[in-house]
Order: structure tokens, then sequence, then C-alpha cells
């Protein structure tokens, strides 16, 4: 997997490059600024669940269809930061701050075409699934910014819409992954299940993580989703908790500093985040349980250990 991370990481730069120095450097902005890279890593995985007969993790169509994900998800991180004119992105400047946000939309539509020729590349089932897949990210943000600072946000809404935002890619990823190693169908589909609930799982982690973790780690400012008026699921649970009234009056519109430290603080000594995590680790026990119908491999393994994972940064903090 360290050989395919390095293969991802090259194949990315290349993606990246345009007969335009200007485009060439906000494409490869946030690719440069690092990334755990886990949706082409699960590609890549998904892929070497084949039998001895394929090909070495990482050699081929896997890497492609691994990089075509990623830049999806890159795409979707530069429209994310116009949207919430975010200033900071992985602890480096985003690309709307330094460039603008015209700039930052066509480069963030540049990798999503670049995505597409990848897609292509492996075949119109590929190709149709992340055009759909791009569909589902958007749909997922549209319903999220419908809900926007609504304090009565069901907890059925925040998962359908995090379902699209963030597990179809996870999902698409895996099935990508099954798809070019020519695995059977029922696999493809047991792949498909465990990268959605994956997915699942790692952003309702990630939430967690921005209601506990400091803004050092983060790379951003605690909280800030709540400052933006998306109430996610631990700001759900704990509306839902002892502190809750008086979350729910400081909610409900932009906050002023001293309000968000308030609220922040109520969050993190409440039950939300433990309940979220909770939570979490329910898809994570799901996700183990999608991968059955797959014969037992090192790949396998590994699959079923990055969504364990996933609970390890939070594990102490709740």
């Amino acid at each position: 997997m360290a050989a395919a991370r390095e293969r991802v990481e090259a194949r990315l730069l290349t993606a990246a490059e345009t007969g335009h120095p200007a485009m060439t450097e906000m494409a490869s902005h946030l690719m440069r600024a690092g990334g755990k890279r886990m949706r082409p890593l699960l590609t890549v995985a998904a892929a070497a669940t084949a039998d001895g007969e394929a090909p070495a993790p990482g050699s081929g169509d896997d890497v492609t269809g691994g990089v075509a994900v990623e830049l999806v998800h890159l795409g979707s991180l530069y429209h994310d930061d116009v949207i919430d004119e975010a200033s900071t992105r992985r602890a480096v400047e985003s690309v709307n701050a330094r460039w603008g946000n015209l700039r930052a939309i066509l480069a963030g539509d540049f990798l999503l075409a670049r995505a597409s020729e990848l897609a292509a590349s492996l075949g119109n089932e590929v190709a149709a699934l992340l055009a759909a897949t791009i569909g589902r990210l958007c749909e997922g943000e549209v319903r999220e910014l419908e809900r926007v600072y609504q304090v009565d946000r069901s907890e059925a809404d925040y998962l359908a819409a995090i379902e699209g935002k963030t597990a179809s890619l996870f999902a698409t990823a895996c099935r990508i992954g099954g798809i070019v190693a020519d695995r059977p169908r029922p696999q493809i589909e047991a792949l498909t299940e465990f990268g959605r609930l994956y997915g699942m799982a790692f952003q309702v982690v990630d939430d967690v993580l921005d209601v506990v973790a400091t803004d050092e780690e983060l790379g951003k400012p605690a909280g800030h989703d709540m400052a933006e008026g998306v109430y996610n699921l631990p700001v759900l649970r704990s509306l839902a908790g002892p502190g809750g009234d008086e979350l729910r009056g400081l909610l409900g519109g932009p906050l002023t500093a001293d309000a968000q430290a308030r609220a922040l603080a109520i969050v993190r000594d409440g039950q939300g985040p433990a309940a979220a995590t909770a939570a979490a680790g329910g898809y994570v026990a799901s996700a183990a349980e999608a991968l059955a119908p797959i014969p037992p491999s090192p790949a396998t393994e590994a699959l079923a250990g990055a969504a364990e994972h996933l609970l390890a940064g939070v594990a102490d903090r709740v």
C-alpha cells in the first residue's frame, strides 16, 4: 500500500498539469498540502480482494480509478470552501482565499473534468458511476444547505445529507476497485456497502472532531460547522440533552464570539460527542459485517482495520 500511495500521489500531480501555469498551480494547491488519500487507497484495497492472478495492488487501473475519485473529492473541497467562505484548508490558505472565488470554482471544475477523463478510460460503467456520484455529492450539499441554522433539524435529515455528500464517494471508491478487478457482482455490492458504511462513520467521526479537537489539530476553528449553522450529530444529540435548552437559545442564527465559545463548551461538556461516537461505532461494526461475502485476505483485513481505525482519533476524547 505504501507503493500504491506513492503512485497515487504521482498520478494526482500529473492530472493537475496543464499548459497554463496558473491553472496548474491552483489545481495542485491542495494536493501539495497533503492528505490521507483514504479514498484512492480504499479503491486499491478493494481491487486487491481479487484472487492471486490479479495485478499487484497499485499497479494499474486501481490507481487510475482511485485518482479519479480523489480528484472528485478535491474538486468538491474547492467548491465547499467557496460556499463556506473558508480561509484555510489543511492548514494552508484555501484556494478561494488566495486566488478568489471565481478561480477557485474554475479550478474545482477542472479537477472534476480531469476525474471524468480518467473514469472514461476505465469504461462506460465507471464513467457513469462517477458522474452519478458527483450528482449525489451535489444533492447532499443542497440538503445540508436547506437546513442551515435550523435547530429542529432531524437526525434523519442529517444522515441523508452525509450519505450524499460524503458516504457516496467512499462507496464509489470501493465499487470502482471491485469493478476494475472484475470481482463477482455480489462481491462488488458488498464492497460498495462497506464503502457507504465506512463513509457514514468517517463523517460522523469528522463531525465529532469538529467540536472536540483544537483549532491547531483541525487546521480551522473548532466548532466551525456549528458557527456556519450546520448542526451535525454531536450538536443534535446535545440539543436533546441536559444543556439543550441553553444551547437552543444560542443557536438558530449567526454567533458572536462569546456565544460560539459558550455553545462549544456546552457541546463538549455534554453527552453529544460520546453519543455520536457510539453511532459511528455502529457504522464501523456494520461495515465489517458487510465484508462477509468476500473471501478472507490481507486486503479484506486491511479494509476492516481501516474502519476500526476511524474510532481511534476520538476514543479518548469523549
